[in-house]
C-alpha cells in the first residue's frame, strides 16, 4: 500500500532506507552533526579513562581474557554467566594492544561507539536533526552507567542494533524496484544481518529475546525463500558458541550460561519491582550516592528517580510499538515505518534485563534504545495531530523532549554522572585514587581502600614466588556477595585458585560447592572486608556453607593486616606457624564509622 500523503522528509537518503552504499564526500552538514556527536562523546573521556572502576566487573574483564589466552575454558575452567565471544575478542585485542586497563577501557568505548552510531543509522530515516538527537540522548545512557568497561552487554547491544539496521536495509530495498542487483544486495544485507545477530547472541545469549522479535516480525514479512540468507548469516555467527560448546561440553555450558545466571543466581542479585520509592536497593548504587557528586539543580531523590524510570522504561517501550503499528496502518509498508516496528520491537525485547534488577546500570542498558527513539515518535505522531508543523519543528521539539525527560527522570544517572567526569576531563576535579603494581593499574574511588591495596600488594609481591595459586574474595566466605577480582589482574604471575574468580551469592557459597576444595589449594588468600556491609532485599543476605571459613581458620595464617581490618592476607601455613583464624565477617572501624 502506498503512502501519498507522506511529506518529501519522510524519505531522506539514509543507508538503513536502501540508500546506495558508495563513498561520498560527507557535506557541510554531514561533517557538523558528525563532530556533534563526537563532542559529546570525547568532552568526558579524559575522566573516563581514569574514573573508578568496579572491582569485580570491569575486574573480570581485565582477568577472564588472560585466563582464555592461557588455555582455560570458560564454565570449565572459571565461573563465566554469558557468552564466550566477548572474552576471545578481548583476548585478542590485549594480544595486539597490549593488557593495560587503558586498552580495556578503549575497546569499551568502541562497544559504547558501536551503539551510539547504530541509533544513529536506524533513526537517521527521520533526518539529520532527530538522528543526531537520538544519537546524543544515547550516548548519555551508555557513556554513564559503567564508563568505558568493556562488559559483553554493551558489545552485544551494539551487534544487535547494527543486525537491525541491515535487516532493515535488506527489506527496504526489496521493496524498491526489482531487478538482479537489487536482489543480490538484499541478500547480501541479509546475510550480513544474520551474521551480526548471531555474533550478538555469542556475546550475550539472553539478548535472544530482543533479537526475536525485531528479526522475527520482519522475517515474516518477506518471502520465505529471503529467509535462507539470514540463516547462513546466523549459522555463520554463532559459530563461536558451537566452538566453545563443543570445548567445554554440554553440561557445563548450559549450567554456566543458563542455570547460573537464570536459575541460581537470581534470588541473591534480583531487586524489588518497582525499585523501593524511598530507598535505595542496590548496594553498590547505594555506596555511589553515599557522597554524591556535586549537582545544584533541582532534582527529585535518588530513590525516586529509579522509581520513575522503571515504570518509564516499559511505558515508552509500549510507546513506540504502539506509534509503530498506527504508522504501518496509516502508510502501509513505507520503509520509515518498518523501521519503526523493527527498532520498538528490539527496544521492547530489551526490558527484562531492566525487570530482573532495576539498578541504574540496567535501566541505563535498556533505555538506551527506548528513551533514544522519543524523538522519532515524538515526529510520527506530530504528523498525525500536527500536519501544520515543518519537518524541522518537529524534529527539534523531539529532540528538546528527551532532553528534558533525561533532566527530570534520571538526571543523576545522566547529565550529573557526564558532568562529573568532564569536569576531571578539564581538570576541575582531582582523578580517583590509583592502585598499581608492575605497570597494572586499577582506580578506586576511596583513600583507605586504595592505601590498603597498594599496601597489601606490595607485601604480597615480596613474599610471593611465580607459579603460586591466589584466592580472593569476602571477609566472609559463608556470603559470597562480590569479589575483588582486580587483584587478580595485578599478579599475572600467580595462578587463581578457584572456579569462582567472580563471586556471587548462590553460587559459590552453596552447599556442596567447590570453592571449599579450591580454597584448600592455594597458596595465598586475600580476604575484603570492603562489602561486609553489604545489604540488599534479597537472598543476598543469607550466609551460605560455613566450610571455606573453617579451612580458612585451619590452614591460613595471617600475614597482613590493612588499614584496620579493611584488607587482609594470608598464607596457608607451614610447620611451626601459629594459626590465626580469619577474622571472619568482621567488619574495620572505618568501615563502621562509613556505615558499611
Amino acid at each position: 500500500m502506498s503512502a501519498p500523503n507522506v511529506p518529501a522528509s519522510a524519505k531522506p537518503r539514509a543507508f538503513v532506507l536502501g540508500d546506495d552504499l558508495r563513498w561520498r564526500v560527507p557535506g557541510r552538514i554531514d561533517l557538523t552533526v558528525l563532530a556533534i556527536i563526537a563532542a559529546v562523546i570525547a568532552l568526558p573521556l579524559r575522566g573516563l579513562y581514569a574514573s573508578t572502576g568496579s572491582t569485580m566487573e570491569e575486574g573480570f574483564m581485565l582477568v577472564f581474557p588472560e585466563r582464555v589466552a592461557a588455555g582455560d575454558v570458560p564454565n570449565v575452567d572459571f565461573l563465566h554467566l554469558y557468552g564466550p565471544a566477548s572474552l576471545g575478542v578481548l583476548a585478542r585485542w590485549y594480544e595486539l594492544f597490549g593488557h593495560s586497563l587503558a586498552s580495556e577501557r578503549t575497546f569499551g568505548l568502541l562497544q559504547h561507539i558501536g551503539v551510539i552510531f547504530a541509533v544513529y543509522a536506524l533513526t537517521r530515516a527521520w533526518g539529520r536533526i532527530a538522528a543526531t538527537s537520538c544519537a546524543v540522548a544515547c550516548t548519555l545512557l551508555v557513556l554513564t552507567p559503567i564508563g568505558l568497561s568493556a562488559l559483553g552487554w554493551e558489545g552485544g547491544v551494539a551487534l544487535g542494533l547494527w543486525s537491525i539496521v541491515f535487516a532493515v536495509r535488506s527489506h527496504n530495498i526489496a521493496q524498491q524496484q526489482h531487478g538482479h542487483e537489487r536482489a543480490s544486495s538484499a541478500r547480501r544485507n541479509i546475510v550480513v544481518a544474520g551474521l551480526l545477530a548471531g555474533l550478538a547472541l555469542c556475546f550475550r545469549p539472553d539478548l535472544v529475546i530482543a533479537l526475536g522479535l525485531a528479526h522475527g516480525w520482519l522475517l515474516l514479512r518477506r518471502r520465505r525463500r529471503q529467509w535462507r540468507g539470514f540463516a547462513v548469516g546466523i549459522g555463520l555467527g554463532i559459530i563461536p558458541m558451537v566452538a566453545h560448546i563443543i570445548r567445554a561440553g554440554i553440561v557445563p555450558s548450559i549450567r554456566g550460561m543458563v542455570l547460573d545466571p537464570v536459575v541460581y543466581l537470581r534470588p541473591g542479585r534480583e531487586l524489588p519491582r518497582p525499585p523501593s520509592w524511598s530507598v535505595i536497593d542496590g548496594a553498590l548504587q547505594a555506596v555511589a550516592e553515599g557522597p554524591p557528586p556535586w549537582w545544584r539543580l533541582p532534582a527529585i531523590s535518588a530513590s525516586h528517580q529509579l522509581f520513575i524510570w522503571f515504570f518509564l522504561m516499559i511505558i515508552v517501550a509500549v510507546i513506540h510499538v504502539v506509534v509503530a503499528f498506527f504508522a504501518l496502518r496509516r502508510v502501509g509498508n513505507h520503509a520509515r515505518a518498518v523501521t519503526m516496528m523493527v527498532a520498538a520491537l528490539f527496544g521492547l525485547g530489551l526490558i527484562p534485563q531492566g525487570l530482573q534488577r532495576p539498578d541504574s546500570t540496567h535501566l541505563a542498558w535498556v533505555t538506551c534504545v527506548g528513551f533514544a527513539l522519543l524523538p522519532v515518535s515524538f515526529i510520527e505522531v506530530s504528523q498525525w495531530r500536527l500536519p501544520r508543523l515543518g519537518a524541522r519543528p518537529r524534529a527539534l521539539i523531539g529532540g528538546a523532549l528527551v532532553a528534558l525527560l533525561l533532566l527530570v527522570v534520571c538526571p543523576f544517572f545522566t547529565y550529573r554522572a557526564y558532568l562529573l567526569q568532564a569536569r576531571v576531563a578539564v581538570g576541575n576535579k582531582p582523578v580517583p585514587f590509583e592502585v598499581q603494581h608492575n605497570g597494572r593499574q586499577f582506580w578506586m574511588g576511596e583513600y583507605h581502600a586504595a592505601k590498603a591495596s597498594n599496601a597489601l600488594i606490595a607485601d604480597l609481591a615480596a613474599m610471593s614466588s611465580p607459579g603460586q595459586r591466589l584466592l580472593v574474595g569476602p571477609a566472609d566466605l559463608s556470603r559470597t556477595i562480590y569479589s575483588d577480582v582486580m587483584f587478580y589482574y595485578m599478579f599475572p604471575e600467580l595462578t587463581p585458585a578457584t572456579y569462582f574468580i567472580e563471586m556471587d551469592p548462590g553460587l559459590a557459597d552453596q552447599e556442596g560447592s567447590r570453592l571449599a576444595s579450591d580454597l584448600q589449594s592455594a597458596d595465598w588468600v586475600i580476604l575484603s572486608n570492603l562489602w561486609t556491609g553489604w545489604k540488599e532485599p534479597n537472598a543476598s543476605s543469607k550466609h551460605g556453607s560455613e566450610v571455606p571459613n573453617q579451612i580458612m581458620a585451619d590452614h591460613f595464617c595471617r600475614v597482613g593486616t590493612y588499614e584496620n581490618g579493611l584488607m587482609l592476607l594470608y598464607r596457608r601455613c607451614t610447620t611451626g606457624d601459629g594459626v590465626n583464624p580469619a577474622d571472619v565477617g568482621e567488619p574495620s572501624a572505618h568501615q563502621r564509622e562509613a556505615g558499611g
